[in-house]
């Protein structure tokens, strides 16, 4: 082996160990500061507060999602990724439960815990979808040099899509009645574990990763586990040890700012849970693999659908509530709007194909509510998202059923050992026709 092979070979294995130390040290340093402020005592202002405290969040969800991406390697098995999923949602569910939890003896706290569960999923399904799909096809524009106009999704995905059309639908039952009751939520969560299981059972691809859950990937199996367990544990106690101070944060940043604090909470707190998942499936897109980035913020969806809205009652219940998650009017119409939009977009999709304009669609009918305020502006927002899904559905209505029977189908391929499918797809991800 000459000189120039043995430098360049040492170099090549420095390269995932630098990266990997690199990222540590970044989510690092927005933790810290956090932790300082959590145990020392010390009294900051709830604006300074806010941004301390949103900034570990963000760093210890980075932290969840390199470990869980790697931990596509190793885990099998049902009860391991039902583990892991709780592990990777975490983020986004601290503050909503605790928003739950505390309502059970604080009824003014209801309305916070609607808010952050309705502001996560518009926010996945309305910049979150659109922006990956956008990107995946400019991408196979460039790379193919013809006018892509949708994005294909992959027949495996179908099965997410049936899970989610299934609760989308169940869900109506909660502006329908006002509340959240606790037999409902146990449902949601049963239909959670069903997922789970099904993924489980389904083919297992090898993981595509990038970045520091690559970085994680190529170290020795010895060293890759207790590293993926190492980042678990500590950002599944940083964010536990911030979610308390993170969501009382919030409201008294709204008051101090003269901000609609049922606003900040719902926008604000599932913006920063969620960047990490976002920039990796954003990253995922614009590297050609558009297919792969939708499935995932899918999926995200399910577990958002089911195990996030199927928890609330049940936090409610624990934290001195009754069975049900009583809500107003607001949270009523919230809940409303959430769900119609929720339909509309599966209802975009079921013929596995996500079109530019649907895209566009999604994305700029979520921009629009911002500035609406009223009662009926509320409504007549869901008036059009029902109107679309009811289009859709009847243009896709020979996918219907298939998508339905999907869940209880024998088997489905998945993605790596995790209810987020990351996998390998073919390239290229959009589809220039139609």
């Amino acid at each position: 082996m000459t000189p120039n092979t043995e430098t360049i070979d040492a170099a090549n294995a420095r390269t995932p160990l630098t990266t990997l130390a690199r990222s540590l040290g970044i989510a690092t340093t927005f933790i810290i500061p956090a932790l300082l402020l959590r145990f020392s005592g010390i009294q900051a202002t709830p604006v300074l507060s806010l941004v301390i405290y949103g900034a570990a969040v963000i760093g210890a969800s980075f932290l969840l999602a390199w470990a869980a991406e790697a931990a596509q390697i190793d885990v099998s098995g049902g009860l391991a990724i039902a583990v892991l999923a709780l592990i990777a949602v975490l983020p986004e569910y601290a503050v909503d439960l605790y928003y739950a939890f505390t309502a059970g003896h604080n009824p003014a706290y209801v309305q916070y815990a609607a808010a952050n569960m309705t502001g996560s999923n518009r926010l996945l399904m309305g910049i979150g979808w659109p922006v990956v799909v956008l990107i995946a096809v400019a991408v196979a524009r460039k790379a193919t040099g013809k006018a892509a106009r949708a994005l294909d999704l992959e027949p495996s995905n179908r099965v997410e899509l049936g899970f989610l059309l299934i609760a989308g639908v169940a869900a109506f039952l909660i502006p329908a009645t006002g509340q959240i009751h606790l037999i409902f939520g146990i449902a949601l969560l049963a239909w959670f574990g069903c997922y789970l299981y099904k993924l489980s059972r389904g083919d297992v691809e090898e993981p595509d990763l990038i970045g520091a859950a690559a970085a994680l990937g190529k170290l020795p199996d010895h060293a890759r586990r207790v590293t993926v367990v190492a980042m678990l544990i500590v950002a599944a106690a940083v964010i536990l040890a911030c979610a308390k101070p993170f969501a009382n944060s919030l409201i008294d940043a709204g008051t101090q700012l003269g901000i609609d604090k049922f606003l900040l909470v719902q926008w604000l707190a599932p913006l920063a849970s969620e960047a990490p998942e976002f920039i990796i499936a954003i990253i995922f897109a614009a590297r050609g693999k558009g297919t792969a980035a939708i499935a995932t913020l899918i999926s995200s969806k399910v577990n958002q659908w089911t195990l996030l809205v199927g928890s609330l009652p049940l936090a409610h219940l624990l934290g001195g509530g009754g069975p049900a998650l009583v809500l107003d009017s607001r949270q009523i119409e919230e809940m409303l709007l959430t769900a119609t939009q929720t339909l509309m977009g599966i209802a975009l999709i079921l013929a596995l194909r996500f079109h530019r304009f649907s895209a566009w669609a999604l994305l700029a009918l979520f921009v629009v509510q911002f500035p609406i305020t009223s009662t009926t502006g509320r409504l007549t927002l869901c008036g059009i998202y029902a109107v679309i899904a009811l289009a859709a559905l009847i243009v896709n209505r020979q996918h219907i059923l298939p998508t339905l029977s999907a869940p209880f189908a024998p088997s489905t391929r998945r993605h790596g050992a995790h209810p987020r499918p990351r996998g390998k797809h073919p390239h290229p991800a959009a589809n220039p026709g139609h």
